[in-house]
């Protein structure tokens, strides 16, 4: 879809924006609450947002360990120009792989990446060695979850 208006980000639009990362499922008529606009003042902002690509996708997040995966690892890779494309269909395809993030410095691309267990990430960590070094670091906990945008220049609320 062409994305041909830009949208203003006011204090209205970042309330919703706001209430949406928190809960995507909201009803319209909450979503209104905490914008400060009516219901379908609401609808159109929303509609807005997605048209400009703000809003891009409303998802269901899920608990990785509670879903079987019981290892999170960040893994990163270094990998010569040819060997990217075949590495990114690869990545593309498997199933462990959650993001993957072109990157400066030593690696090339680093991703987070869920296992059933420790063998299931070595056997995967397997399947990518062939398109470069890798490092992987296991994950133990995540004191900061990953978390929605505020507006630029604006601290967190607690």
């Amino acid at each position: 879809m062409a994305r041909t208006q830009p949208v203003e980000l006011d204090a209205a639009a970042w309330r919703l924006l706001r209430a949406l990362q928190d809960d995507a499922r909201a009803p319209l008529k909450s979503l209104a609450q905490a914008t400060g606009l009516s219901v379908a003042a609401t609808a159109e902002r929303i509609k807005r947002l997605q048209d400009a690509g703000i809003a891009q996708r409303f998802v269901v997040e899920l608990d990785a360990s509670r879903s079987g995966y019981h290892v999170k690892a960040i893994v990163g890779i270094t990998a010569t120009q040819p060997g990217k494309k075949p590495l990114l269909e690869r990545l593309r395809q498997a199933p462990e792989v959650l993001e993957c993030h072109h990157v400066a410095g030593a690696d090339s691309y680093l991703m987070t990446v869920v296992a059933t267990d420790l063998q299931h990430l070595e056997r995967f960590i397997g399947t990518i060695n062939g398109y470069g070094e890798t490092r992987t670091s296991i994950v133990f906990s995540t004191p900061i979850e990953r978390r929605g945008l505020v507006p630029p220049g604006t601290a967190r609320r607690p």
